[in-house]
């Protein structure tokens, strides 16, 4: 799984894997490429120049309210929609990489999900502020900056904003946000810090955040883009056929993710978008309600993360949640698998998450379900198999015991137990997925790891086993003592091997299969066999074992045997494909 980006910090997380039933992800990043790019700049109008008076307040924000810094190379580092802004300064040649790398700031106000935005404070040196003075930026969601501004910088000129701009900022920001443009408003205001002058003065901290952050200039809006990934939208549908339902959550405005997820087929199946003010109208109750109608989470915090997984895991559901900041710490830990982001995570959020991805990718957490389906098949089809051989090796004996002859010796079992329960069922727990595993729905926890259909298989495969060995004994054993014991040792050793064979799937026949991509089940099958025949074969082994020379009759009549093991198997799981094929046209009909 660590080969496929997905580095399990649990090992019990792997079979809560394979019955994931809902994975809540985060939009940037993880199901979009998180390369943003600046594609549109609004000041009441497009703007397509980018040295357009228009935009000095606005490049001007680009540069000082933003925490990506500039490194050796002269590249952008830091979160990527900030790198955006200054890619986009560097790009246009509005800052140089050495002016981005000298900046300073006095103070600053950090971002945090429920105000929804980001305030620094600027000393006197940036142009247009008055001496003693700071220029504070702003930068957050439209509808929050929007209400904190009392101005606009429009033609050039500052004005005072009315209620008609106000709504033709919302609009505009409604209308990148449907083209799947993630929009970010800006603002700012100068301030006197006089300390002569108390009235004047002003304290640049969260504790007088709301003094700071009021009475703003806007300067304008910005929208960016950040791609979907092109292989999520069929990682999405391998999710539905696998019977996982997928959920966005995500910070951004609705109408941006709505367009994600359009773009993605989230929506396909007439599931809706809310937002986090939506959800908090919500009763539990109504959550509970609605909880599986409702596809799309926009511009949530945190907080809402813990309360999503709550009400699916009310419903009974196997819940993932991704997450990469610290306050995204109690929902990673409330979920039944908490997925950490590799690359954008914090040490916080790697250290609650159970399974940490090293490309941040969604399609990679649906690959850990396969993995994770595949590994619990694999314990799964070992088990039983070994089950299945011990008992068939239990009954033989017993059976012999009873009827007063010795059919093995203690050597004879424990090299049988030795050829049979180490190589094949090594083979069997590296088996690679089968081709349907994402075809069906996840595996219901409550059901035990063996069921009572399961045992009563175990128990017949090993019956059939058990009278299979003895057959080849009391063929023998009409020759010889010695043939029988020889022949009995012999087919117990290789009907197991092909009862390994047939357990190579628990429900596709072993006949279909492609043998390259098997060689470990090929290679123990053959090798086991080899060691099992080369103790008749070779005349010092067959002394210690105390065995006889078969004839090519006797070795056909055992092969023939083991055909017949194996053919039982097969037939068992094409009577098992059969009424589920069954099962599943009048579940059809009925609907």
């Amino acid at each position: 799984m660590a080969k496929r980006g997905a580095l399990v910090r649990r090992l019990p997380a792997v079979e809560t894997l394979g019955s994931t039933q809902v994975i809540c992800s985060d939009k940037t990043g993880t199901l979009t490429q998180n390369k943003m790019t600046v594609q549109k700049m609004w000041v009441f109008e497009e703007i397509e120049d980018p040295n357009s008076k228009e935009l000095k307040p606005l490049v001007e924000a680009f540069a000082e309210c933003n925490d990506s810094r500039i490194d050796e190379n002269g590249k952008s580092a830091g979160d990527p929609t900030e790198n955006a802004f200054l890619d986009y300064l560097m790009e246009n040649n509005l800052k140089t990489a050495e002016e981005l790398k000298n900046r300073t700031r006095a103070g600053e106000i950090p971002f945090d999900s429920d105000r929804k935005r980001s305030t620094v404070a600027v000393s006197k040196g940036t142009e247009g502020a008055q001496s003693n003075s700071l220029r504070i930026y702003v930068k957050g969601a439209a509808e929050s900056i929007v209400g904190r501004s009392v101005s606009a910088f429009k033609d050039g000129a500052i004005v005072p904003m009315t209620d008609e701009m106000r709504k033709s900022i919302l609009t505009a920001n409604e209308e990148m946000a449907e083209k799947a443009l993630r929009v970010l408003a800006f603002a700012y205001k100068d301030v006197n810090t006089n300390s002569d002058s108390a009235d004047t003065a002003i304290d640049i901290s969260i504790e007088n955040m709301e003094t700071v952050e009021n009475d703003l200039i806007f300067c304008g809006l910005s929208g960016m883009i950040d791609p979907a990934r092109p292989e999520v939208k069929e990682t999405i549908k391998v999710c539905r056929q696998a019977g996982i339902t997928p959920v966005m959550i995500t910070g951004d405005h609705k109408t941006t993710a709505v367009a994600i997820a359009n773009d993605l087929g989230l929506l396909d199946d007439g599931r809706i978008a809310i937002t986090g003010a939506d959800l908090e109208e919500m009763s539990d109750a109504e959550l509970d309600q609605k909880i599986s109608e409702i596809g799309v989470y926009a511009r949530v915090s945190p907080e809402h993360k813990v309360r999503i997984v709550d009400a699916w895991q009310k419903r009974g559901k196997i819940v993932a949640m991704t997450g990469d900041g610290v306050n995204d710490a109690p929902a990673l830990k409330r979920a039944d698998i908490g997925v950490g982001m590799g690359i954008t995570g914090t040490d916080v959020a790697k250290g609650t998450s159970d399974m940490v991805l090293t490309d941040d990718n969604f399609a990679t957490i649906v690959i850990a379900v396969k993995e994770g389906r595949g590994i619990f098949d694999n314990i799964h089809k070992t088990v039983s198999f070994l089950l299945s051989s011990n008992i068939g090796e239990v009954f033989a004996i017993l059976t012999a015991t009873i009827l007063g002859f010795t059919l093995l010796s203690p050597i004879h079992i424990l090299w049988v137990n030795l050829v049979t329960d180490t190589f094949p069922a090594l083979a069997l727990g590296v088996e690679p997925p089968e081709e349907d595993i994402m075809d069906r729905q996840p595996r219901d926890q409550k059901i035990p790891f063996l069921t009572s259909r399961q045992w009563i298989n175990i128990f017949t495969i090993g019956v059939v086993g058990a009278a299979l060995t003895l057959s080849a004994y009391f063929i023998g054993a009409r020759i010889t003592p010695e043939t029988g014991v020889t022949m009995a040792f012999i087919t117990l050793g290789l009907i197991q091997l092909f009862a390994a064979l047939g357990f190579q799937s628990e429900r596709s026949s072993i006949f279909r299969i492609k043998p390259k991509e098997h060689k470990y089940l090929w290679l123990a099958f053959f090798g086991s066999a080899a060691l099992q025949v080369v103790i008749v074969l070779v005349p010092f082994l067959r002394e210690i074992f105390g065995l006889t020379v078969l004839t090519v009759s006797e070795w056909i009549f055992i092969l023939a045997l083991c055909f017949i093991m194996l053919l039982f198997i097969e037939f068992r799981k094409a009577v098992y494909r059969y009424l589920h094929k069954r099962k599943e046209a009048e579940q059809d009909s009925a609907n």
